[in-house]
């Protein structure tokens, strides 16, 4: 039977049949399972046809898989017309603080993401860096109202299990930190020694439980690593079976070759190539989506493990002090201020930052997203030329001047994506997804500011938009890809795919209603068409209510 006329029909019964609500509980003592999910369409994760089936879980585990009867006394959630599917997998998360800020992950595990991976884009809270942590522990406590109380991966991670979450954590350690914590925070090649003192950093964050490296070779001090270092720290990432994640050096004009340095490295140590938020930045660099993705395709035939991932949004969203140059922003953040108000630098400053307009054709397509500044709270969701008419001032002043009155705690999201190649990224045999993201709330401290929607909204609208609408992949193909394809890259173990005896980490979905509603003007909105997620067992989500379970574990490499 047709995938899509068996879901209708078995909506239909199930509406029918329905009596008080779709978990019905019973006494689960005298029963093996502590609930059974009857009659879903399972989609396994492993890529192959659904199949309709019962899942029964107990303990935290699936238990079995077929057509349950003796379920005496178990709970059930009725599935008829939904999908049964493996907690997404969510590659590149930038949650962290966040986490301890709001450990029910709203905004994550409402979109069915069961496990986050963070430490990306060469940025981890640890190892503590002398000159910097200050500013952390203050931004800490102003931005997430956090206690900044560890000194290493050891304490935050152990800090984030006592706190719990409702998600599974897991980590990389960025190479920013690394550098920082061994070179400084200065614009220049390290030494030999120093190398290796990194080396053995890495080393010990790996033991300690990271799952491997990033990088974010566009930001600061991360990208003041040349080449040769990251290829070395890349070589002890490689004898861990690690993954080297990395935000390019450039993801615009230098895309090409950036791709080709990232590919270097990974070839000469042999380390697990992770290509973060893979995309063409800017109109005039669109056309080279060909020669970068047969770039990629040519590694993955030279023998490289090399995968990418993408959010399926045609914005960006960073730091509003990107396009100021990275000389400008070399040290510490009162050094890159100090820099903004010397009336000696600004020209060549400004110009830099005329550049980037050009790049991008306007302000306009740039849009505040967060200050932490009450006062300047009605710029959130304003682009900047209009920001910048309404306060009188050029574009360049009032960029310069709102930096300064914010220490530099600007967030943006920025327009300079192609909707066309999107759906061709996404599409990509070598492509996954990940939301760029971290966990808010649509209350509390993490609601204050006006999000990039791929925060809310990333699984829901990958499976909703472009793969029920407009058929960029079949569906088991994409659930594939945000499943058991990270989790083997990662090293989870029995995660990742609908099996018995893996970790009953589950979403519950309708294929032909799930959908995003987050959006650019109003992004803390839930998605729809996600009736049920599970985590470790533990039913997390109920159609949109999030239960208060922290049922999400601590994941470590190794354990």
């Amino acid at each position: 039977m047709d995938r899509r006329v068996f879901l209708k029909n078995a909506a239909r019964a199930a509406a029918a049949g329905m009596v008080s609500g779709p978990l019905i509980q019973g006494c689960a003592r005298s029963s093996m399972f502590d609930f059974v999910i009857r009659g879903g369409l399972v989609y396994a994760g492993l890529g192959g046809p659904p199949y309709a089936a019962d899942v029964g879980i107990g303990q935290g585990d699936i238990k079995s898989i077929g057509k349950l009867e003796n379920t005496r006394g178990a709970a059930v959630i009725d599935a008829r017309g939904q999908a049964v599917a493996p907690g997404f997998i969510d590659v590149h998360d930038h949650s962290d603080l966040g986490l301890l800020a709001n450990p029910n992950a709203e905004s994550a595990v409402h979109q069915g993401i069961t496990t986050l991976i963070s430490g990306q884009c060469g940025s981890s809270p640890f190892p503590v860096v002398p000159a910097t942590l200050d500013e952390h522990k203050q931004n800490a406590s102003k931005v997430y109202g956090v206690e900044w109380d560890w000194d290493d991966l050891t304490g935050f991670l152990a800090r984030l299990e006592k706190r719990g979450t409702a998600v599974n954590y897991a980590t990389l350690v960025g190479n920013g930190p690394i550098r920082g914590a061994v070179v400084g925070l200065a614009d220049r090649p390290a030494t030999a020694p120093e190398i290796e003192r990194m080396r053995g950093l890495v080393s010990d964050h790996l033991r300690a439980g990271a799952f491997g490296l990033s990088s974010g070779l566009e930001y600061q001090p991360s990208g003041f690593a040349r080449p040769d270092e990251v290829a070395g720290l890349c070589r002890v990432v490689a004898g861990f079976s690690g993954v080297y994640a990395t935000h390019l050096r450039d993801e615009g004009d230098g895309l090409l070759e950036s791709l080709d340095e990232s590919i270097a490295a990974a070839r000469v140590s042999g380390v697990k190539l992770q290509i973060s938020h893979f995309k063409t930045a800017y109109e005039r660099n669109w056309s080279k989506l060909d020669p970068a993705l047969a770039r990629l395709e040519q590694a993955r035939r030279d023998g490289l493990d090399i995968f990418c991932d993408r959010y399926p949004y045609i914005a960006a969203s960073t730091s509003l002090s990107f396009y100021f140059p990275a000389w400008a922003k070399e040290g510490t953040t009162e050094d890159f201020l100090n820099r903004l108000r010397d009336p000696a630098l600004e020209t060549r400053i400004r110009a830099h930052v005329d550049e980037q307009r050009v790049k991008l054709g306007s302000w306009e397509n740039v849009v505040i997203s967060s200050v932490v500044l009450e006062k300047n709270r009605h710029l959130q969701g304003v682009d900047i030329s209009r920001a910048a008419r309404e306060a009188g001032r050029d574009p360049y002043v009032f960029l310069k001047d709102l930096i300064l009155e914010e220490r530099d705690n600007v967030g943006m999201v920025t327009f300079i994506m192609n909707e066309d190649n999107l759906r061709r990224i996404l599409s990509h045999p070598l492509v996954g997804v990940g939301c760029d993201g971290s966990a808010v709330a649509p209350y509390g401290i993490m609601s204050l500011d006006k999000p990039h929607p791929r925060n809310y909204g990333t699984f829901p609208r990958t499976l909703g938009r472009y793969v029920r609408d407009e058929k960029i992949l079949p569906l088991e193909a994409m659930i594939r890809k945000i499943t058991s394809v990270p989790a083997a890259r990662f090293g989870f173990s029995k995660r990742g795919a609908v099996k018995p005896g893996y970790h009953a980490d589950i979403v519950v979905f309708d294929p032909d209603r799930i959908e995003d509603r987050a959006t650019w003007k109003d992004p803390h909105q839930y998605p729809e068409g996600i009736n049920f997620v599970i985590v470790n067992g533990r039913v997390t989500v109920e159609h949109n209510r999030h239960t208060g379970e922290l049922a999400g574990r601590i994941l470590r490499k190794g354990a």
